[in-house]
């Protein structure tokens, strides 16, 4: 590999989050940070940048933006027309400002369960309703089943809030599967905000990923997609991300909520995105190696602990541990007892869960699967 992901990098005496939750004898597996050195062409470039010596207020990002556009046609077949664009410091941001520019008072959000934490957290903190739909596992992947939901519609929802690649469960969605969804948004009247940060994170070789606005010319003028290389490249600590919106008046109306609330995206933050998306492919294309290999390894060893089990992920680098047959109140508690610093399901709407990081160097995935065996003693 010319990239070395094997490379032991100090970050717990650093200003990491992921490594300074924990006490030092508790190895950190929560938060979505991958342990490898980002690309090079985003340190150069970078580099590049601080080495001006300025640092005031940045024009319109159009090298972000041109960068974004080459790659949704690359990748997705998707072309867009840079004024559906909107450049946010990061995906959550994009996520509440849907639920502000949508649901009014009274209105509700629609959403799987389990899913990422800020897509509960959305709803609650604008003081808007959630009806859950909850996700079922079928063929070892957990889809969505909005079947057991409809009874429970009532006409007051007005935002449906999807996660492809899914997050916790590392779903992608299938064109079928996702044109169910359309079905669905459609039958309710429902604008659709599709969070699509993992979209090139896909492992399974098999798959590929598309774009929810790209199933149709209703889907796109319904939805709001939110992208960023900050996940696919390690730079989540720079934020800059997207919200692409084909329609006018959605688009209106989600600028209009972030008005004198959500700031511009820092220059630096830009000029990392824009780097990842433009030369950051041969780095990915050995990342994906590299991750294929440590799922493998970690679904292998959590099947093989009794009161555990593990779907194979599709995509990103985040397992769904169920630990249910542990018969733990808080199974959380045990991983910690373990010595690893796990994120707690109940966060995501399943308490008997737990998500676990593997991206992650082989020897940190070698020192978590060894402290894995002792769980049983934790009980």
């Amino acid at each position: 590999m010319a990239f070395n992901f094997d490379e032991a990098i100090d970050r717990r005496h650093s200003d990491s989050a992921k490594w300074n939750k924990f006490p030092e004898h508790v190895l950190p597996l929560w938060v979505a940070d991958m342990d490898y050195r980002s690309p090079p062409c985003i340190t150069d470039a970078l580099s590049e940048r601080i080495a001006h010596g300025v640092f005031g207020y940045g024009v319109p990002p159009t090298a972000f933006i041109d960068a974004a556009i080459v790659h949704c046609e690359q990748h997705y077949g998707w072309p867009l027309d840079p004024t559906w664009l909107v450049v946010l410091p990061g995906v959550v941001t994009g996520l509440n400002l849907c639920v502000r520019a949508f649901c009014e008072a009274q209105a509700m959000t629609v959403a799987p369960t389990p899913i990422y934490p800020p897509f509960r957290k959305a709803a609650a903190i604008a003081g808007r309703g959630q009806r859950n739909a909850p996700l079922v596992v079928q063929h070892g992947r957990p889809v969505v089943d909005y079947a057991s939901l409809e009874p429970q519609m009532c006409g007051q929802e007005k935002l449906l809030m999807l996660c492809n690649p899914q997050n916790p469960g590392g779903t992608v969605y299938t064109r079928t599967e996702l044109e169910a969804q359309l079905t669905f948004a459609q039958r309710h009247n429902l604008i659709v905000c599709s969070d699509e940060i993992h979209c090139d994170l896909v492992l399974d070789e098999s798959a590929h990923h598309i774009p929810f606005a790209t199933l149709s010319e209703d889907a796109a003028q319904r939805s709001i997609t939110l992208m960023s290389p900050s996940k696919t490249y390690n730079i989540a600590g720079l934020g800059a991300s997207l919200a692409i919106i084909p329609n006018p008046e959605l688009r209106r109306r989600f600028i209009a909520a972030r008005e004198g609330i959500v700031p511009s995206v820092d220059i630096l933050a830009l000029t990392a995105g824009a780097a990842a998306w433009r030369g950051g492919a041969p780095w990915l294309k050995e990342l994906l190696v590299y991750l294929r290999a440590n799922r493998d390894r970690l679904v292998s060893a959590v099947n093989a602990v009794a009161g555990l089990q593990m779907n194979v992920p599709q995509a990103t680098y985040l397992g769904w541990i169920d630990a249910s047959g542990l018969n733990a109140g808080n199974p959380t508690k045990l991983f910690y007892r373990a010595g690893l610093g796990v994120s707690p399901g109940a966060d995501f709407g399943e308490p008997q869960f737990v998500r676990v990081n593997f991206g992650c160097t082989k020897a940190t995935l070698e020192d978590a699967l060894s402290r894995l065996q002792t769980l049983k003693q934790q009980c």
